[in-house]
This record gives C-alpha cells, structure tokens and sequence, in this order.
C-alpha cells in the first residue's frame, strides 16, 4: 500500500482522538470516586486483529496488559463474536491484573466484518472478596480477592446477559455503583463504535484498516531507530519493596536491560524475588506493562503508543516470581510491585539515557482503604489512591501532589470524600524536608489524615518506601521516608506500612508519603531556589544547612556570606569524583 502522509496523519490523530472520546465519557458516567474523581480507569482502540493501535491518555500502567488479555479473549471467543456482543474479565491468571480492575471488549464490526475493537478497563470499588474494596496487601491466596471473571460474553449480539448481571450484583458490596461503572464503561465502548464507524464511512474500512497496520509499523520502526542509536551492552539496577507485611523480609526487583544493535531490547528480571505470601504479585500482563511503559517513557514524544512499540522489547520473569507468580498466589496490591518494576527499568535506562531519566519518585501511590456501615446498615468503601512526587529531572526539579509517572491518577478531592463518607479530612498538605536534595530537588512527600466519624470501621493501608527510600540520581540525595501513625486521644502510634485493622469512632489515621529523589550534586543547586523552597515551608533552614550549605539567620533571612564560606568548605572537603545515590 502506498501510504499518504496526510491520510496517514488525519487516520492516527482521528483514533486518538476517539479513544479519548472513550476517555472522557467514563468521567462523565462513572458512579464511584474511584473513576470519576481518582481516574483510574483506562480507554484503547484495537485493530480487528486484536493489536492495539491507540490509547486514551489514562493509566498508563493498565495499557501494556491489552495484548494478553485480547489474547484470552481470542482464544475463547475466535469466531463467535458478533455485532453486539460485549465480552468481559478480570482473572489475572486469563490475562487480567488484579480482580478490581475490569476490561470490557466490544468488537466492532462494518459491513458484516470484524474490523476494531473498543476496550475499557476501569478499577471498581469492590469486586467481593474477604475486605471491603477487594484490594488487601494481606490476602494469601487468588480466591479471597473476590469474583474472578474469565473472559464471559456481558453481552451476547446486543442481548443482556442477565445471569451474569446477577452473578456480579450479588458478589459484591456496592452493586449500585459497580454496576454504575461498568455502564460507563459500556457507554464508552458506544462512543468509541461510532468514532470508527466514522472513520470507515470517510475513508472506508480496508482503507483505515491499512493505515491501521501501518501505525503499528511506523511505531515499531521509530522505536528501533532510536534504541540503535543507544549504546551497546548489559545495564542492572535493583531497588526493593519493604516487604509483603507478612515478614520484614525485603522483596528485589532485579533487573538486566540488554540494548542490541539491531534495535532491540531484552528485559531480564532474573534474581528477582520469588512470589510472595502478601498480595503484591504482579501478574506477567501487569509486568510486561510496566518494562513498556518505562521503555516508552525515555523514547522520543513522537513514537506511537501502541504494539508496535512493544514489539522491540522482549521480556523474561521467571516463572513463580513475584513479576510472573502462578496460582493460587494473590494479586490485588500488585500495583506497588509495579510501581517498584517501573523505578528498577528507569535505574537500568538511567545508565543508557542519563539525561532523560528522573530519579526516583515517591515509590507510587499511597492505598488508604476505610470503610464500614452507615447508619442505616448500608455499606461505604473508600479507596483513597494518593498522588505524591516526581523526582528531580536532569533540568529541573521534581513535581508534588502529582500522578506517579506511570499513572494518570488525580488525588481525591477533600469535598468530595466528605460528603460521600463518614469521614473528616483534618490534614492535607506537603511534609516539610521529605524531598531529596539535589541541583534539582526532588519533590516532597503529601501528609494526609483522617477522622473516622462512625462508630467502627475496617482501615487498609498499603504504602511504602519505610525502609528503601526513593533514590537520587547523578548525585542526588533519596527522598524521605513514608511514614503512617495512629491517633487515639491523646496517644499517637506508629503504624507499619501494611496493615488491616479494625478502629473505632474518632480516631486519627495519618499518613505521610515519601518524597522523591533529587538529582545532581546539592551543592550546585542555585541559592535562589533553595531560598526560595525556604520561604515557601518545602524545607527548614537546619535542611537547607545540612544539605545545601545555605545558612538562614534567626529571623528566617538568607545570610550570603555565611553561605559562601560553608559551601567553599563543603566543596572543598568534599572527595573529587564523589556521588551520592543510586
């Protein structure tokens, strides 16, 4: 086919285009905070073969698992889908992730031919299971996580599948809004049938499927094009999770990126940890998703987020780890483990493409789960996903009160939780020297804390970098350490990383998410900026001393000269060559 660079161009931005259409509609649809307000929830379009040609600008993390999960649905289904069927799973043992997470495909179809598919994954409040949100650190096994969906027809050429309705309705806590939720995603799917059907009523249907095809090659040849262009060799990196919370045995993610010439990378997480007794085993879908995604985030803006770039990277976990776990080994906090793949690549590539890699940042987001009955017995869940920091880029510093890179989560709105639940937010704010020192610092951690206002209620937490703190880069220092308490009265306690526990009316839950690393020497970082950081309650002046050398006076003022004599110092001891950090 010969390929118009202006077709080409109207048909790729034309599929974004629509499955941020898709996007947008799960926002305005959705029932649960977890989607509408939190965002987690993800939008793809897929060729009529199954290969993914385009993503909504969601969560990311969610997207590089399509393949194998379109692939479970294939293998079921392979000529017994028609005009009208909606087919959805969860099982991370068919392709899926964790339970909460549901995919739903519609494939769409165009003058009686299969040509697309529309796929919406949204993470539900509750799927069942032995604790309010199906999404415990502390389940030991795949069947007390809740309903397990293998690829099921929802519906069957446009004809509701009312068993299955049922079957879900029943199994979990909140069916109005589950319920709710998929609907949306269902809508959504709609939206993103009648965007195609646009498009192959213009151009037609061999036309766009062409192009289609094409998209996944010129992504495939852009993305080999520029790992030639990196150099040759073995890379390895190792960071760690704290531990599963059962022991405090620590959990390595180890990894070896292998740049070949021929415009390929090999991922060997060999040495990693074998799977674990708590619920952080990320599925082999979960981690093939985040060695892409960490891959994509180093490549040129231009490169096309589809398959095709995914071709270029091949993958080993060994079988029985926590990146590739069999059953019956849980899966619902695998997300931490991504998280924690996603900062070990980016340590790897930071070897490779030093001027394109951040440090590390806050180590993911922070899971506060709480919930219980209302007065009038009728359950409430809430899933509270907290969004911290960046770390320190190799030109400027890191960001706060943001997604993880990975993700594209928002923190819950304060009002909102408030007004949907039976608690008090009483803390939202920055914790004040949690940032790793650097030319560019990394940003700072987010305190969070709760006021239980019934009369008990079962607390879930799943956070951390306690022990293994965010790294810096080139120099940098690592960001500070999580940290979680319990108020009661006048007492407050430490609280592990995980944990599930019942409290009562009025108690204080507090959490403070770690900052990220900074990067480059501190001692290069302008006066001015850590002058600035001072003024704006970032950091304290004994901070600001002891890793930048900036003296600030008794009445919160820069001193200058006292700043250049202990800097001149500082510089003068310090060892020629030495770095600090990861």
């Amino acid at each position: 086919m010969k390929v118009d660079p202006v077709t080409f161009a109207v048909i790729k931005s034309g599929l974004d285009s629509i499955a941020d259409d898709m996007a947008y509609t799960v926002v305005r649809i959705a029932r649960s905070e977890i989607v509408k307000d939190v965002m987690d929830f993800s939008a793809a379009l897929c060729a009529g073969d199954g290969q993914m040609v385009a993503q909504a600008k969601t969560i990311a993390q969610h997207l590089g698992a399509i393949p194998e999960a379109m692939a479970a649905v294939l293998e079921k289904y392979e000529g017994d889908l028609h005009d009208g069927d909606v087919v959805i799973m969860n099982d991370p043992y068919h392709g899926g992730m964790h339970l909460p997470d549901i995919f739903m495909f519609v494939p769409i179809f165009h003058e009686g031919k299969r040509r697309a598919f529309a796929v919406v994954i949204c993470h539900h409040t509750d799927v069942g299971g032995r604790v309010p949100g199906s999404n415990a650190s502390d389940s030991t096994e795949i069947y007390q996580e809740g309903l397990r969906l293998p690829p099921l027809k929802l519906y069957d050429r446009g004809v509701l599948n009312t068993t299955l309705e049922t079957l879900i309705k029943i199994n979990v806590r909140v069916p109005d809004r589950v319920w709710g939720d998929l609907s949306a995603q269902f809508a959504a799917a709609q939206v993103g049938k009648r965007g195609l059907e646009k498009l192959f009523q213009r151009y037609g249907a061999d036309e766009v499927d062409a192009y289609m095809q094409e998209l996944l090659d010129y992504a495939e040849r852009l993305t080999r094009e520029e790992i030639r262009t990196w150099p040759q060799g073995t890379y390895r990196f190792i960071d760690h999770i704290d531990s599963d919370g059962f022991s405090d045995t620590p959990i390595p993610i180890k990894v070896a990126v292998t740049v070949n010439g021929d415009g390929t990378l090999f991922v060997d997480y060999t040495g990693s940890s074998p799977q674990v007794k708590g619920a952080l085993n990320s599925t082999l879908s979960f981690t093939h998703s985040l060695t892409y995604l960490s891959v994509r985030c180093v490549l040129p803006k231009d490169v096309p987020n589809n398959v095709g770039l995914f071709r270029c990277i091949k993958v080993k976990a060994p079988e029985a780890s926590v990146l590739n776990p069999v059953m019956p080994a849980p899966c619902a906090a695998r997300a931490l483990t991504g998280y924690r793949v996603f900062d070990t690549v980016l340590g790897a590539l930071a070897q490779i493409v030093p001027e394109r890699v951040p440090a590390a940042g806050e180590g993911g987001n922070s899971v506060i789960c709480i919930s219980g009955l209302r007065p009038n017995r009728q359950p409430f869940i809430i899933v509270d996903m907290i969004c911290g920091a960046w770390g320190g880029r190799p030109d400027k510093d890191g960001l706060e009160a943001v997604t993880n890179a990975s993700q594209n989560l928002s923190n819950m709105p304060v009002e909102v939780m408030e007004a949907e639940h039976p608690v008090r937010i009483e803390d939202y704010s920055f914790v004040p020297d949690s940032c790793g020192a650097g030319q560019y610092r990394g940003g700072v951690g987010v305190r969070r804390s709760y006021r239980i206002l019934t009369n008990e209620a079962l607390l879930q937490m799943r956070t951390d970098r306690v022990k293994f703190l965010p790294y810096g880069l080139s120099g940098g220092e690592p960001g500070g350490a999580s940290r979680n308490f319990i108020e009661i009265g006048n007492e407050r306690r430490p609280l592990p990383g995980k944990i599930t526990t019942t409290v009562g009316r009025d108690t204080l839950i507090i959490h403070e998410q770690a900052g990220a690393g900074g990067f480059g020497d501190p001692l290069s970082r302008d006066v001015a900026n850590v002058e600035e950081d001072f003024l704006d309650g970032k950091i304290t002046a004994s901070f600001a001393e002891k890793h930048y050398g900036v003296v600030f006076g008794a009445r919160g003022t820069l001193d200058a000269d006292a700043t250049a004599r202990l800097r001149s110092q500082r510089a003068a001891s310090k060892p020629q060559g030495a770095r600090h950090g990861a």
